[in-house]
Order: C-alpha cells, then sequence, then structure tokens
C-alpha cells in the first residue's frame, strides 16, 4: 500500500512502487487531467509538481511519490482561477489542448519563480514541453499575461 498526498487529499494506493505515477493518477484516481503525450519524459504532456518541481509523471516512479505533496492540473487552483488557467482562457490558448495541462504546471513553476519572466526566459522554461499545434506564441502571451495578473493581486 503506498500513501499519497495529491491536491491536498490522501489516498492509498494498491500498486507495484515502479509504477509510473502517470498511470496512478489516471487509471487508480480517476486524475485524468495529466496526459500521456509520448511516455519518455520528452512532450511535457503528463507535467504535475512533486514538493513544487516540475516532474514528468510518466516516468516518476509512483514510489517517489509517497510522502511528498503531488499537485496535478485539478489541484493548481480550487475554483480553476489561478492566474494561467485565466490568462489561458483569455488568450485563446488551446487549439487542440492535449498539452495544456503540462504547460499550465510548467508554467506556474516558473511564474513561482520569476514573477516577470522576458521572452527568453518563458521560451528557456519551456523549452521541454511540446505543442503539436505550434501554439507557442500563444502560450508565450498568456504567461506574459498571468505574470501581470499575479502582479496585480499580490
Amino acid at each position: 500500500m503506498i500513501t499519497l498526498n495529491i491536491n491536498t487529499k490522501t489516498y492509498n494506493v494498491d500498486v507495484d512502487p515502479n509504477t509510473p505515477l502517470l498511470w496512478v493518477l489516471r487509471d487508480e484516481l480517476d486524475l485524468v487531467g495529466t496526459k500521456y503525450g509520448c511516455g519518455v519524459a520528452q512532450c511535457g504532456a503528463c507535467v504535475v509538481h512533486l514538493n513544487g518541481e516540475a516532474v514528468r509523471s510518466c516516468v516518476t516512479k509512483v514510489s517517489r511519490a509517497e510522502g511528498q505533496k503531488v499537485v496535478t492540473i485539478e489541484g493548481l487552483a480550487e475554483k480553476h482561477d489561478h492566474p494561467l488557467q485565466v490568462a489561458w482562457q483569455e488568450v485563446d490558448v488551446p487549439q487542440c489542448g492535449y498539452c495544456q495541462s503540462g504547460q499550465i504546471m510548467a508554467a506556474a513553476v516558473l511564474l513561482r519563480e520569476n514573477k516577470n519572466p522576458t521572452d527568453a526566459d518563458i521560451d528557456a522554461a519551456m523549452s521541454g514541453n511540446i505543442c503539436r499545434c505550434g501554439t507557442y506564441l500563444r502560450i508565450r502571451s498568456a504567461i506574459h499575461a498571468a505574470a501581470e495578473l499575479q502582479r496585480k493581486t499580490t
């Protein structure tokens, strides 16, 4: 039995400790906002936060998350009103939408660490997240807008 703290809730799961965290989130806990993209930590669709760090859940063993704080897209903001989620809608970022939860979760770490990122900062932080639809300019615009929203509310 593995005990997990996900989005401030405690879960006990009976899975192999080597199971990727992604499959526990999706298949065991029905937290399907985190997506499977490549399975080899190359696309970023599966990004979640582990103790505040952006990790690729497709290659993170569930045993690594035991006793740690995990946040998924479902837990980023209780009312889905995180500045990134608001900006994502305002800028109309999603096209197919598949990569968006991973993009937002990676961007959340960037904005926590850098309240006023430049284009270069954003490009560097987001370089590991692939968007098949090529919405990179809108993603960058939304991150700038979210940074502005955060600055206004803090």
